[in-house]
């Protein structure tokens, strides 16, 4: 993956049109700068979110938080026990 230089920052504020996210980026390298931005932004590292607090700040960005959600776990940017009953910033 590129660092996370001037290029990388422009590539992910493209994405987004009057502060909310335009589109899930369907391409994994995009998609994967989008996660990595919006896990650093949205969720404080040493805080423990419940479900409703993680949908409720991915909702500020776009309107299907399940998938953002989903593509932050499966990518380890979100972390959360096997009972789902919290979330924390992962990696």
């Amino acid at each position: 993956m590129p660092d996370n230089d001037s290029s990388g920052s422009y590539q992910v504020a493209a994405l987004f049109s009057h502060g909310r996210l335009a589109a899930i980026p369907r391409k994994t390298a995009r998609r994967e700068q989008l996660l990595v931005h919006l896990s650093e932004t949205l969720f404080e590292r040493d805080r423990t979110y419940t479900e409703r607090e993680v949908n409720e700040a991915l909702l500020t960005v776009h309107e299907d938080c399940s998938a953002l959600r989903r593509y932050l776990v499966v990518a380890g940017l979100l972390v959360r026990p096997k009972d789902g009953s919290s979330y924390r910033r992962g990696r």
